[in-house]
């Protein structure tokens, strides 16, 4: 059986202007989401309920209802009707409409809405990332602001810009991490593997969080798939530990459909590389027998990927996409 509050025409009636508009605009989204919030399993009868009583609704988020000598309430909203009974369940009937806290769908739709973060959303579409990071995750985003791109010596967006699959990917990803990470899970000295398959560092002190040295001056930004928090610095991704340690290798074609080639400097001994997707999970591995290395992709999803190479101690990060 179900409970349902059901609101009156007035209750709608009464939403702020262009809310209602809205909410029918998206109707398997926040639409869904706000009649959810009114639906709760089971029949409760208006003899089942108490003063502060907290019940979870279909939504997964909890409402409160409220007794007084006059009246029962559910949150704000006065049930004017009860126990209105179905042979599935029970309607009450509510002169105001719950609205529940809505979280954007993806990491990507709070980068999208912000009005801080238009070089970071133009960004993320010119790397090609979006839909990724539209994807399940989760996923923990650093996400500097205007301000900050707007710090970067001159000329660097722009160098960044004319690269998107190589220098501007590299740099995005160094911002993103596998899984959700709220700031209650931030330790002082953390450190965090991200995407690039380099590590950012947390520090927390009387100051406040940061990251690296960017500072965190917005936290825990919560969507269905991950989190966001603001930073007032960009963080710039180390190259390699040294030159010495650095190898030298290219990939090509980039974008690849098929089929990949790995191009080393040399013949190296114990070469290995791993493939990595939008999440950090490994989907490919093996040995480089050669200084060519042809290996076939059509098995893989569409979207971008960071291969490592690595051999006695030496290593390389390089970016591609699968299209």
């Amino acid at each position: 059986p179900f409970t349902v509050f059901a609101p009156t025409d007035a209750a709608f009636a009464a939403l702020p202007a262009g809310l209602l508009d809205a909410l029918l605009a998206d109707p398997t989204g926040d639409l869904a989401s706000v009649l959810l919030y009114h639906v709760v399993a089971g029949q409760a009868l208006s003899t089942s309920l108490s003063d502060n009583q907290v019940i979870e609704t279909l939504l997964g988020q909890d409402i409160t209802v409220t007794i007084d000598m006059n009246s029962v309430f559910i949150n704000g909203a006065e049930v004017i009707i009860a126990d209105l009974l179905a042979e599935n369940g029970v309607v009450h009937v509510i002169d105001a409409v719950l609205i529940p806290v809505l979280v954007p769908a993806t990491v990507v739709d709070i980068v999208v809405n912000s009005p801080v973060h238009t070089i970071l959303e133009t960004a993320v579409i010119a790397a090609g990332l979006a839909d990724d990071l539209s994807g399940t995750g989760p996923f923990t985003v650093f996400a500097p602001t205007d301000a900050a791109f707007a710090a970067l010596p001159m000329g660097v967006i722009e160098a960044l810009l004319a690269d998107p699959t190589g220098a501007l990917a590299d740099v995005l990803l160094y911002h993103v991490v596998a899984g959700q990470t709220l700031s209650t899970d931030l330790s002082n000295g953390q450190a965090i593997e991200t995407l690039f398959g380099e590590d950012v560092v947390i520090t927390i002190n009387g100051d406040g969080v940061f990251v690296n040295d960017a500072q965190v001056i917005v936290a825990d930004l919560l969507a269905e798939n991950g989190v966001v928090h603001v930073i007032d610095m960009v963080l710039s991704p180390p190259t390699s530990v040294s030159e010495t340690n650095k190898i030298t290798a290219s990939v090509y074609p980039n974008p690849a459909s098929e089929q990949l080639t790995i191009v080393l400097e040399s013949s190296m001994d114990n070469a290995m590389y791993q493939i990595y997707d939008m999440r950090g999970a490994i989907v490919k591995q093996g040995m480089l027998n050669s200084v060519m290395n042809n290996l076939e992709i059509q098995d893989m999803a569409s979207g971008p990927y960071q291969i490592r190479i690595v051999s006695n101690e030496r290593s390389a990060v390089l970016p591609f996409t699968r299209k």
